[in-house]
């Protein structure tokens, strides 16, 4: 038999089965639906949620939207894990029944002791009544009061006092806790992908332990080792970053090694770069010697932790040529007509000190060496992956991986490295990353950035941003041409546009030279050379944007609505060089909304017109804001001057009122 009722357009829905939304432990989850049938009946909603983390399943009514039948409602997710819900919709005859006796309340005749017509229309919400009371989950004071209504509506008098109960404010609020439901019909399951809220949320530091060796007494830059690298973690906790995320860590190859400035020709000093893996002394199971060795590394694990950061690793799966398993497993690369092993490509780019895998020739083969990998790593304590180039491993792979790998260790992440065309990033995100890096790097205009975050925003139910600012291998010409006050703007933008946000070292000291003009190859690349850096001789000359990222880091640690994606909301100064957006968070009302300048040379002066219901407010309303960057604090409302200087502050962040329970729900489906 067909359902009476219609259950449309229900979110989130990430394509087909059997890919999950995604949600952290503990986020108030938003979901949305069309509930339609026919008839003037008021119609009703309950998401239906379960999980194996739950004894009970969960029961969550929907709020009606703007649109009578449009619903939505915050699903609380207290436990990791699958969780499946559904939609039920209903018809709802109590608040069928209690919208006519108000409209003839609203008339002259309110009044009458007895109105023509109204004795079934009275008997009718009796009945009602009446079904709520046999519900099982009615209490014994909600029972209670429920009996008191029916016997008023019984009872003698005019139309208002015989319905004041049944009507008013406690015995509407028991019928919406405990609904009288007729014609129910169930909506498809959907499932949602619950993780921890690493997996979304948190502040990257990206560093080579190998150039925290300092220098030689002979003025040559001296080897890192994993004891040296610690004093790193030390200041990137000192800074506020929750992770701290190393480049490979593994033995490099000599054969074909690259030397300084991405050469062909290497000197026999020379160091080679990190992701040509693999070599006699072993391949992604083992650490470079001159790093240390296992215990080395789990005491360096150990102290992160202590100093409350988690150590991410980066996942490249490719091999020098004298990697292992280019002797014990040839097939699993590729062989040319001549003999030979391909090199890798990324045209214009050429990778002769490394080759990439062939999953074509022995895939059980090789994913079983691949698991026994990570599983290794994670047995030492590494959590967090930073994947190299997933979009070049085929897809089908990556599901098979993460799944096996969570099946063990749910608490386990994925950062996938795609800059890549959206359908990549966001299918890979489907098969179970928990994080990809984006374009943000290149997007710098207003425009650019607005069009860019709100379809990050409507794929945030698949997709968790990772916003780096740069890479080792990415200096975008902004940075190279912008001077110091764009490395703060940039900071400003990544750390408070996405819920997660990311540094390469050597950032906080500006640098900013191209290996040649126009290229995005840093000079004197880190990939090639130790790099030791003085940044506390940086930090003693105010030539260090350390200070800036600490106080990024500290405030977002202070406002969870910086943690947010879904309720980023942008607002309109008047000038295309100032940008402005705000966010707030649904289980807080925690809210904040930032302006930043884009020109790093000149001052800028503008209006900032703000979308007052987007953050909560009245029209017309004036309200209090503070800026937590200067500690100033002004009154605002729906027009606000704003100047903004690059030599002194590039943005403001600004603590808004708490938004009011009520409105959070609804807040976070307005687009």
């Amino acid at each position: 038999m067909a359902a009476r009722l219609v259950i449309d357009d229900i979110a989130p829905a990430v394509g087909e089965e059997p890919y999950p939304a995604k949600a952290v432990q503990g986020e108030l989850f938003p979901i949305r639906a069309v509930v339609w049938g026919d008839g003037h009946d008021k119609l009703g909603a309950t998401v239906v949620a379960m999980t194996s983390g739950l004894p009970d399943t969960l029961v969550v009514h929907m709020a009606s939207g703007a649109e009578e039948d449009t619903f939505h409602a915050l699903l609380p997710l207290e436990s990791q894990g699958l969780w499946q819900f559904r939609v039920d919709g209903w018809r709802d005859p109590y608040a069928t029944w209690r919208g006519r006796i108000e409209a003839f309340l609203s008339t002259e005749h309110a009044d009458l002791e007895s109105a023509e017509g109204l004795a079934n229309e009275v008997e009718e919400g009796a009945r009602i009544l009446e079904q709520a009371l046999d519900l099982d989950q009615i209490g014994p004071d909600e029972r209670a009061a429920l009996r008191e209504a029916v016997a008023r509506l019984r009872s003698p008098g005019s139309l208002r006092s015989r319905t004041d109960l049944a009507i008013g404010a406690e015995a509407s609020a028991i019928l919406r806790r405990h609904p009288v439901r007729e014609l129910v019909t169930r909506g498809r399951t959907h499932r949602i992908l619950v993780e921890r809220d690493r997996a979304a949320r948190g502040a990257w530091y990206e560093f080579f332990p190998r150039s925290t060796g300092g220098w030689a007494e002979d003025g040559s830059p001296a080897h890192g080792t994993f004891a040296t690298a610690e004093a790193q973690l030390e200041r990137a906790a000192a800074m506020g970053f929750d992770v701290v995320y190393l480049p490979p860590i593994h033995p490099i190859g000599t054969t074909a090694r690259k030397g300084r400035n991405n050469t062909l020709a290497a000197d026999a000093d020379d160091v080679g770069s990190p992701w040509a893996i693999g070599s006699a002394e072993g391949g992604h199971d083992a650490i470079h010697p001159q790093l240390g060795d296992e215990k080395d590394f789990k005491r360096f694990v150990a102290r992160a932790e202590e100093l409350g950061l988690e150590v991410a690793l980066d996942f490249a799966l490719q091999c020098s040529p004298d990697h292992p398993w280019v002797k014990e497993h040839p097939e699993w690369f590729t062989t040319r007509p001549d003999g030979t092993i391909a090199c890798a490509e990324n045209p214009p780019k050429k990778y002769q000190d490394i080759y990439p895998l062939n999953f074509d020739n022995d895939p059980g083969g090789l994913r079983q060496g691949v698991l026994e990998v990570v599983l290794k790593w994670v047995g030492l304590g590494v959590r967090v992956f930073r994947v190299d180039n997933p979009h070049t491993k085929p897809p089908d792979f990556w599901s098979w991986l993460i799944t096996r790998i969570w099946q063990e260790h749910p608490d386990v992440v994925f950062l996938s490295e795609a800059f890549t065309r959206p359908a990549r990033l966001y299918g890979l995100a489907k098969l179970g990353f928990s994080q990809s890096y984006t374009y943000f790097t290149w997007r710098t205009a207003k425009h650019e950035l607005v069009e860019f975050m709100a379809d990050l925003v409507a794929h945030a139910d698949v997709c968790r941003p990772n916003l780096f600012v740069n890479t080792p291998d990415i200096l975008t010409d902004q940075l190279v041409r912008g001077g110091e006050a764009t490395f703060a703007s940039r900071a400003a933008l990544a750390a408070t546009l996405g819920p997660s946000w990311g540094v390469y070292s050597g950032y906080e000291l500006f640098e900013h030279l191209p290996v040649r003009p126009g290229s995005e190859e840093y000079l004197d690349s880190e990939k090639y050379e130790l790099r030791p850096r003085d940044f506390a001789g940086a930090l003693r000359a105010e030539r260090s944007l350390e200070p800036w990222i600490a106080k990024l880091n500290a405030i977002r640690r202070a406002h969870p609505a910086l943690g947010q994606l879904r309720t980023l909301r942008f607002h309109y100064p008047e000038d295309d060089e100032i940008i402005a957006y705000s966010k707030h968070d649904p289980a807080t009302g925690d809210a904040v909304l930032v302006v930043v300048t884009l020109d790093p040379h000149v001052p800028r002066e503008t209006t900032v017109w703000l979308d007052l219901e987007g953050i909560g407010q009245e029209p017309g309303a004036r309200f209090p804001v503070r800026d937590e960057v200067t500690g100033q604090q002004w009154e605002w409302g729906h027009g606000n001057y704003v100047r903004l200087d690059p030599a002194f502050a590039v943005a403001h962040i600004l603590a808004l009122p708490t938004i009011p329970a009520p409105f959070r729900e609804t807040l976070a489906y307005r687009r």
